[in-house]
């Protein structure tokens, strides 16, 4: 990690992935992350971190599965949004978003349990695969 300031604009200027994750620093055993994401995630659950949403640009839908329900939560450029540890959700960006995270270094993008992977989606990292 730089010691130097980091433009988030440059950090996501340098990859066109989507919902493929990159570490652009590390405080205090969290990694802080940039994401471009549209379309659908899948359903995941992280068992034993919270999961922090800022959406630096566009808009994102979060679906939740909670004892009450299941209800979505919209996030416009601006927001933030923490999805506490062991709630079941889905992002969901109908037309591109620029995302930041904070999470426990090496938490998968894809929880610690989730729905059926896609072939397209890389199992281990929850990344998007190149055809």
């Amino acid at each position: 990690m730089s010691n130097q300031p980091i433009s988030l604009r440059q950090a996501l200027d340098s990859f066109d992935a989507l919902w493929s994750p990159r570490i652009v620093t590390r405080v205090n055993g969290y990694d802080v992350r940039v994401a471009k994401a549209e379309g659908e995630h899948i359903w995941h659950v992280h068992d034993d971190t919270d999961e922090f949403f800022l959406v630096l640009d566009g808009e994102l839908h979060i679906s939740l599965r909670e004892p009450e329900g299941e209800r979505t939560v919209l996030l416009r450029q601006g927001a933030v949004f923490t999805v506490p540890a062991g709630t079941e959700h889905k992002p969901y960006a109908p037309s591109g978003v620029a995302i930041l995270m904070f999470e426990p270094t090496g938490t998968p993008t894809v929880g610690d349990r989730h729905d059926e992977i896609p072939a397209h989606v890389d199992a281990t990292t929850g990344h998007i695969l190149k055809a």
